[in-house]
């Protein structure tokens, strides 16, 4: 007897469950006090239902937890022609696995399915359609919310707080407004440079808009 194919909606969840697997195994990875609370936290979180965005990459459930894990992917990769260029070994794993996997910590609880009239584009017919919205609980900023919400559970370096503090690079608010701080955060750490650049790789590169 054939074995039943998978609809598309269980290829879905199958991959979510994969990708929450994966980014637990990661964190677990890391030895430091207060990993092991960040993690619980985490599951209790809505981090692994969450989209990454409103309208653009990973704009559907689940969609946050997997760039984050593309963003490790792409880090990783960084890293390893980083340091193969400049031999440098300044860029712990570990670094790597929190800055790419938590650096996005600030749009858990951030987004919420509110109802809106969207244009259908093929018929010209207005539709109700249920869609993500912005729910914004902190109104401290993007990179510096997700350093607040980790360094509740784990210390962190200075390295990884500038790295994740400015990981939107130049699409950062406070870089659009005039503050130059970037500047000084990345000649401090090739960090914040690759951060920023696993970023954009996955948001453009690796995952899907709906």
């Amino acid at each position: 007897m054939a074995e039943k194919e998978l609809t598309k909606a269980e290829l879905r969840e199958l991959h979510r469950k994969e990708t929450k697997d994966t980014i637990l195994t990661l964190l677990r990875k890391v030895r430091r006090p207060g990993m092991d609370e960040l993690i619980t936290w985490l599951e209790k979180s809505s981090f692994f239902d969450m989209p990454a965005s409103t309208r653009f990459h990973g704009n559907y459930d689940g969609g946050l937890a997997e760039h984050s894990l593309n963003v490790y992917k792409a880090l990783v990769q960084l890293r390893q022609l980083y340091q193969k260029q400049f031999g440098m070994k300044n860029l712990p794993i570990e670094s790597v696995i929190i800055c790419a996997l938590c650096h996005d910590f600030c749009k858990i609880d951030f987004y919420k399915k509110e109802l809106r009239n969207v244009k259908n584009m093929e018929t010209g017919q207005w539709e109700t359609k249920e869609i993500y919205g912005c729910n914004d609980q902190f109104g401290m900023g993007h990179g510096e919310c997700s350093v607040f919400l980790i360094q509740n559970f784990i210390q962190m370096t200075e390295e990884e707080i500038l790295a994740i503090r400015w990981h939107m690079g130049a699409y950062d608010s406070a870089v659009k407004g005039g503050d130059r701080s970037i500047n000084v955060a990345e000649s401090k750490t090739p960090l914040v440079t690759l951060l920023h650049m696993a970023d954009s790789w996955a948001s453009k590169f690796m995952e899907e808009t709906v």
